[in-house]
């Protein structure tokens, strides 16, 4: 089917690849837009099923089921990227697949992903492509320290092994399942940042101010914008993700994560062609938070302005908070001025699952940050021994 860049407009039903926390804030933004919502996921009770008037549980291999929800909607998106390509066609041949086939054929597996940025001359660490245990040493001993990683999936720091030795590299291999990786160089990091790109069919490109981000382990702890950087670091951020966006082809959202080298260096760490965790503080601070920003670009509609209009911040919930010997407090949390919390309805808390975040605005950066941590802090006290919640001082950052 030929994607038209011909306006979906309200009243139209837009179909979810995925019914995670995501795709459940995205229905929740495109249902205040009028917009019907269907989903296709593998969990019955999935995050996005309260907000969509027709669910379907299947696996995200299932050509039938996808045609099922293909056949009901104006046009499909997807909140994670692990679909299958079989999947991908089936829905493009149907109805408007957006963000498109291709880039999310790109963007799905970490080596075609980077030898792609490479072939593009974005810049990157150093990495390659590792068939076997051997090649994995081979690269710890060219490189250093490296960090491998599986091809798909294994978010939020799972599917990942740091090494330090080439001995290391068999036990890597094993980890990973036995099959091709991606090793690479770790690189000295000063800061981590990233962008938000919105495209349209038609061309039309939105890019957001770039978000400072702070990990744990591999997983977000918190994220806060207006970033403390310079002027020079944002708009050559800025640029950087434009033109990946507009390279690939997306038709959406196209979160750009990079790194921030000791040496000044800006490198690209990974692409994710959905709304990102490190702009959930959107909903609060700026003119249009990424959810609504998406259901604009899929749908052809004009694209909304991505001004800050307020500093703010976001924490991440892991399953964690609710696995202490004293529930969290939800009343003291929410104390704080500014701040607010965000759950996404499901069921089961794992320690290191993602269950919700909170977010607050303030003066400027440092104080949206502080309150929302203060926030975390008075929410689950007995949580801040495992997780970096120490409030950083954010001084402006002029590299």
């Amino acid at each position: 089917m030929t994607d038209s860049a011909q306006p979906i407009l309200p009243g139209a039903t837009i179909g979810f690849l995925g019914g995670g926390q995501l795709g459940r804030m995205t229905a929740f933004a495109a249902r205040s837009m009028g917009y019907d919502i269907q989903v296709l996921d593998p969990e019955a009770a999935c995050a996005t099923r309260p907000v969509a008037s027709r669910t379907i549980t299947a696996k995200f291999d299932d050509v039938d089921a996808a045609v099922a929800l293909a056949s009901e909607c104006d046009v499909v998106t997807l909140e994670i990227e692990q679909i299958h390509p079989d999947v991908l066609d089936a829905v493009a041949a149907r109805t408007a697949l957006r963000p498109g086939r291709a880039p999310v054929y790109i963007i799905q597996d970490r080596i075609r992903q980077k030898q792609w940025l490479k072939a593009q001359g974005f810049p990157l660490g150093n990495f390659v492509a590792a068939q076997q245990a051997s090649d994995i040493a081979d690269a710890v001993r060219e490189f250093g320290p490296c960090i491998a990683k599986s091809t798909h999936g294994g978010y939020d720091g799972r599917g990942q092994v740091r090494l330090s030795t080439t001995e290391q590299g068999i036990d890597a291999w094993t980890a990973l399942g036995a099959r091709e990786c991606l090793v690479e160089q770790k690189v000295d990091i000063h800061y981590e940042l990233s962008v938000l790109v919105a495209r349209t069919a038609a061309g039309a490109v939105a890019v957001y101010p770039p978000s400072r981000n702070h990990h744990t382990s591999g997983v977000l702890t918190w994220a806060v914008v207006p970033a403390v950087i310079s002027d020079d670091m944002v708009a050559r951020a800025q640029t950087l993700a434009r033109n990946v966006a507009e390279r690939i082809g997306i038709v959406g959202l196209l979160a750009v994560e990079c790194f921030v080298t000791t040496s000044g260096e800006l490198l690209v760490n990974e692409l994710a062609p959905r709304p990102h965790n490190t702009y959930h503080h959107s909903e609060r601070g700026f003119a249009t938070s990424q959810f609504e920003q998406l259901v604009r670009a899929i749908c052809g509609l004009p694209l909304g302005a991505t001004d800050v209009h307020a500093p703010s911040a976001i924490a991440n919930l892991l399953g964690d908070v609710w696995l202490q010997d004293t529930p969290p407090d939800f009343t003291h949390a929410l104390n704080v001025t500014g701040s607010r919390v965000h759950l996404y309805g499901k069921h089961g808390a794992k320690a290191g699952r993602k269950m919700g975040h909170l977010s607050a605005v303030g003066h400027d950066a440092q104080d949206a940050l502080g309150r929302v941590l203060e926030s975390y802090r008075r929410l689950s006290p007995g949580t801040i021994a495992s997780f970096d919640v120490h409030e950083p001082v954010l001084a402006h950052i002029t590299s």
